[in-house]
């Protein structure tokens, strides 16, 4: 039997490529006001996005355009969920009005990164999911500590990065460290079939971690990003890997 994987990509955050890298994934994540886009930005993701049969899903941040969402915000609770209900709005109501169906979240930058670091902060995401729809499916990093069971109609995707370096611990190594982005289409494939095939990720220090990953990300605004996925897509395609399930319109 052959093995499915979901490729998911940042999309609608102001590149040059969106329009040749939507025809290569099976999930984007539409910027939605928080780090970067508007209204217009995000129709024009969702539009293609449903051209070429791909999940549509919220990539809410912090509001900081000025740091692009990568710098931690310290908001009190309330604030910081009126931000991401305001951000999934947009899209919701884009989503609606093509037609297409909202299939994820996956909170972007500092954000996302937080999830790990704080248990508030994780269980913040999870309850702007549970109030919006409850069978919706959140994106999250590796070791994301909830504080109680998330109930069985709640679907988690562990997500592993093809073009990002790791820690010991599965954090991610820090941008402003050499070595913390890969470029390198071919190298990229190998680990990313590593992942899927051995359930293995090889730590920037050399040491192999056993993780299991549902959804595989390549940043849109790594450097070589569009040839990194017409590699990826084509090797694992000829390696018997399907990408992406089925589609849910």
């Amino acid at each position: 039997m052959n093995k499915t994987i979901d490729i998911n990509c940042d999309l609608g955050e102001g590149g040059n490529y969106d329009a040749d890298i939507m025809p290569l994934i099976s999930s984007c994540n539409i910027a939605c006001g928080g780090h970067f886009g508007d209204r217009n930005s995000v129709d024009q993701a969702v539009s293609l996005a449903k051209t070429h049969h791909v999940n549509v899903g919220a990539h809410p941040s912090y509001p900081d355009f000025e740091n692009f969402g990568r710098k931690s915000m310290d908001l009190s609770p309330d604030k910081l969920k009126n931000h991401l209900h305001q951000q999934i709005d947009l899209i919701e109501e884009s989503c609606k009005d093509f037609g297409v169906k909202l299939h994820h979240i996956k909170p972007h930058g500092a954000l996302y990164n937080d999830m790990r670091k704080s248990q508030n902060i994780a269980d913040l995401i999870f309850n702007v999911v549970k109030e919006r729809n409850s069978e919706m499916i959140l994106f999250t990093p590796p070791y994301v500590n909830f504080s109680s069971k998330i109930p069985k109609s709640t679907t988690l995707w562990m997500e592993g990065f093809a073009d990002r370096s790791y820690q010991n611990d599965l954090s991610l190594v820090s941008r402003k460290e050499n070595g913390a982005v890969l470029n390198d289409p071919d190298l990229i494939f190998e680990r990313v079939l590593s992942m899927i095939n051995n359930h293995e990720v090889l730590s920037l220090s050399g040491e192999i971690i056993n993780q299991e990953f549902d959804t595989i990300c390549v940043h849109s605004d790594t450097a070589n990003a569009l040839k990194i996925l017409q590699v990826l897509r084509a090797k694992l395609i000829e390696n018997g890997i399907k990408i992406g399930e089925d589609y849910e319109s």
